[in-house]
């Protein structure tokens, strides 16, 4: 059994960063990693037209000036492999990989009350004795199963979106594919260019946004790179975590020609515009509808066919649910060889070795199944591993009625545990490699704090955690995010809902960690 006084769950963005810092403090310290390479999400989300809505200039670490400046992005939105390759070269830049076992998936986690330790199983059989246990296991890394009546009988490959097989050739194959969320609607527009044919199987439509993607211009990079550490400054103040903050003005408020006119520029700004096209709109009903409509409008006039445009239209208002990024996802529709399917109005009653069968009848043929039904989101590759606590207390259990974590960092009754933008922290809601750093470097101070003072264990308190979720919840309930089905929610055991992430601002959050920590990290018990 190996004795540390770290032991990181995951080597994405977050369990990298983790590594970096605790060796930095002086730590000894490993990471555990299911996959073959370092990645995390990026390393296994390699499906068609895998590529991040966050502009690539900011979605990297700002922890080091040198990498800042060194690396050098081709796109305005990164594609998978050239973000892989960038966490690929962050890894080989700190020789991280010397201390990661890759290939390992940890399988249990019990915490040891006597004396003070986890021990950590692994399903290759290491083992591993350490003082803090930090799950750096990603919220968006478990990927959700689809339940479709028959589907051990198809004898074709099933592809998921989250574990995709490269190996598998779809072009000019038959291919039924499931999910239109952020993944889907990525997948959707690529395989169109070579399959044979398309079925696109939807349950709920989402708002997408044109990325206008497009390689970085001469000089623009460079323009950026001078000003990193003044744009890196306002972002981690700012409500989401940009550079760009909602522009001002509520959209109500505007002649109807000037609302039109700003969301027209927003449209045409990339993924992220839209939402900052007015400062109200997600937290006003009529400002939101006006910006919902407008993007409506959008889809019926892309998509041709109307019965088509009428299934892709959604109705909940815009932002609820994940405002996604899209590069010829509507266009789409409008080939001929591309089909929809409103599985609510048509639902899929069996699959056979060749097609997917629906309650009208309607026989679609089927070489291959391609699945992007989302994620266990936040909390689901922790409850996948074993996580036993004080009084042999399980993490999934103490979850079944709804996730909770003090500060989206640490769970009550779960000594010396961590969580990396865990549920009630930013994360999903933020751009992430912000909230990362920020978790990052704060547990990492919180660990030094601990040696110089003498302090062995810390735990949330139970009351403290209680009220946190519960501003998590009252802040929620003041925007329209709550007005939508979506996967922010955790769900309870009796079917009811809990908000996940944090929705008061990366720069409000930043201030309440900052401040837990210098009264002398209040809310937590240490011993």
């Amino acid at each position: 059994m190996r004795a540390l006084d770290a032991l990181v769950v995951g080597a994405g963005f977050s369990g990298l960063y983790m590594l970096v810092k605790l060796r930095q403090g002086g730590f000894s310290c490993a990471a555990v990693e299911a996959g073959s390479g370092v990645g995390g999400t990026w390393y296994w989300n390699r499906y068609p037209g895998a590529r991040c809505d966050i502009p690539s200039m900011e979605y990297s670490y700002s922890f080091d000036p040198a990498l800042e400046q060194e690396w050098e992005w081709t796109e305005r939105y990164a594609a998978q492999p050239e973000i892989l390759r960038y966490i690929e070269h962050v890894a080989e830049r700190y020789d991280l990989a010397r201390d990661i076992a890759f290939n390992t998936r940890v399988t249990a986690a019990e915490w040891n009350e006597e004396r003070g330790r986890w021990r950590v199983d692994t399903d290759t059989g290491d083992k591993f004795d350490v003082q803090f246990l930090i799950l750096a296991t990603g919220a968006l890394s478990e990927p959700r199963g689809i339940d479709l009546p028959g589907l051990e009988n198809f004898a074709g490959p099933v592809l998921y979106t989250a574990k995709w097989d490269d190996g598998v050739d779809l072009a000019g194959k038959a291919v039924c594919h499931f999910g239109t969320g952020s993944s889907g609607i990525q997948a959707v527009a690529t395989m169109a260019d070579y399959v044979g044919h398309l079925t696109v199987f939807q349950r709920t439509p989402s708002y997408a946004v044109p990325a206008n993607n497009r390689p970085l211009l001469p000089g623009e990079q460079d323009s950026a790179k001078a000003t990193y550490q003044q744009m890196r400054a306002v972002a981690r103040q700012s409500p989401l975590g940009f550079a760009a903050p909602p522009r001002p003005g509520k959209a109500r408020e505007f002649a109807e020609g000037d609302r039109v006119q700003r969301l027209e520029e927003a449209w045409n700004a990339g993924t992220t515009g839209l939402l900052n096209a007015f400062e109200d709109l997600l937290f006003d009903e009529v400002s939101n509808e006006q910006a919902a409509a407008f993007a409506r409008a959008k889809i019926a006039a892309t998509v041709k066919d109307p019965a088509k445009a009428r299934a892709l239209t959604p109705h909940y208002p815009l932002g609820s649910r994940r405002l996604c990024s899209e590069i010829g996802f509507f266009e789409t529709f409008n080939r001929p060889h591309v089909d929809l399917v409103d599985v609510r109005q048509d639902p899929v009653v069996a699959v056979e070795a060749d097609a997917v069968i629906t309650a009208s009848g309607a026989r679609h043929r089927a070489d291959a199944i391609t699945v992007a039904t989302g994620f266990d989101a936040c909390t689901g590759a922790i409850k996948a591993i074993a996580i036993t606590g004080r009084g042999g207390q399980r993490i999934a259990e103490e979850w079944a009625d709804g996730p909770r974590a003090y500060l989206g960092l640490a769970v009550a009754g779960f000594p010396n545990l961590f969580a990396i933008t865990g549920p009630g922290s930013p994360s999903v809601l933020s751009n992430v490699i912000i909230s990362i750093e920020q978790h990052v470097e704060w547990v990492a101070r919180c660990l030094a704090d601990m040696r110089a003072s003498g302090k062995a264990v810390i735990e949330a308190d139970a009351d403290a955690e209680q009220d946190w979720m519960r501003h998590v919840d009252e802040v929620a309930q003041t925007t329209l995010f709550p007005r939508a089905d979506s996967w922010y929610m955790g769900r309870t055991r009796d079917g009811g809902q809990v908000f996940m992430p944090y929705v008061g601002g990366v720069g409000s959050y930043r201030a309440k960690c900052d401040a837990v920590r210098e009264a002398g990290y209040e809310g937590f018990r240490l011993s």
